[in-house]
């Protein structure tokens, strides 16, 4: 990481080099998983030198909203922290897009379960970052032996980072099989999501998404897709979707931060649309690209400009 060592981390509110982020190895988050984290993508257009953030006020306020789920307590409003994250943005002046990782954790102590006793700190770090997947050729994805956890175990929508080890084991699955991205079941056997995206179908022209109490993360970018959808006039229902609609739909997508919109050729060896990339879902990721790099104004409540 010698290329990033001349960047600068936001940790408890001071900005200190990239070699010096360091937490200590009794650190309660690192020891049990204990803290919530948001992904945030910043973009930027080299046409007018303009580094536009994604959705910041939305991730921000998500991200207080999950620290209740463990009962963690930081001493920052969202006004506060949304301000500290576009200096960061502003000071490391990357000119090229990026990735925001806000993390918020019980900090070091002693050894056991129970965080009393633990500071709450957070960091944040910015970072160069491409493509996740391929929005342009699609990906290969198989359904996953590994069922997704439930509200009731470890809440999903809560982005707990300990919870994300169910993402892995799928996504280890997945690419030691061949396969680009894994798509997860419910424990009900429902379609839930990838391992780090949420999922939509396209059948008979109507978008089709996972419901919220699906155990689905309430992802951001799935709100973005749903309102740009309908604003074209898209029809989108939220309901359950059985295992075998994967097989015979029109046209799948995944969306995510990281995975921005990415068009799904094939699913289990089965092809999607012939292996081609659908209309509805081509639509959508242009228009969401030309969104996010400040080319549509009608949408630009959803950008923070930092230059």
């Amino acid at each position: 990481m010698g290329e990033l060592s001349n960047t600068r981390v936001l940790m408890n509110g001071r900005f200190v080099d990239w070699n010096d982020a360091n937490v200590h190895v009794t650190t309660h988050a690192l020891l049990y998983g204990t803290g919530v984290f948001e992904g945030i993508r910043g973009y930027y257009n080299d046409g007018i030198k303009q580094m536009y953030i994604v959705r910041l006020d939305d991730h921000v306020k998500r991200l207080l909203k999950n620290m209740r789920l463990l009962r963690l307590s930081l001493n920052i409003t969202a006004d506060e922290l949304r301000e500290k994250i576009i200096e960061l943005v502003r000071i490391n002046d990357f000119r090229e897009d990026v990735y925001i990782r806000p993390v918020v954790y019980f900090g070091t102590g002693s050894v056991g379960l129970d965080p009393s006793g633990h500071d709450t700190d957070y960091f944040v770090f910015e970072m160069p970052f491409g493509k996740y997947l391929d929005t342009e050729k699609g990906i290969s994805t198989c359904v996953s032996s590994w069922r997704r956890i439930t509200d009731c175990m470890l809440p999903p929508r809560g982005k707990i980072i300990g919870a994300y080890v169910n993402s892995v084991l799928a996504k280890q699955e997945a690419v030691a099989g061949g396969y680009d991205e894994a798509i997860l079941l419910t424990k009900d056997d429902f379609v839930c999501e990838g391992s780090g995206e949420n999922i939509f179908l396209v059948r008979n022209r109507q978008l089709i998404t996972p419901p919220v109490y699906s155990d689905i993360l309430e992802g951001i970018t799935r709100a973005s897709i749903i309102e740009l959808a309908r604003d074209l006039k898209y029809e989108v229902i939220e309901r359950q979707i059985a295992r075998t609609e994967l097989y015979i739909a029109d046209e799948v997508f995944l969306c995510g931060t990281g995975a921005e919109v990415t068009p799904v050729t094939s699913i289990s060896g089965r092809l999607i649309n012939d292996g081609i990339i659908g209309p509805i879902t081509k639509d959508l990721k242009d228009k969401y690209f030309e969104i996010v790099r400040g080319k549509e104004s009608t949408y630009s409540g959803w950008l923070t400009s930092v230059s």
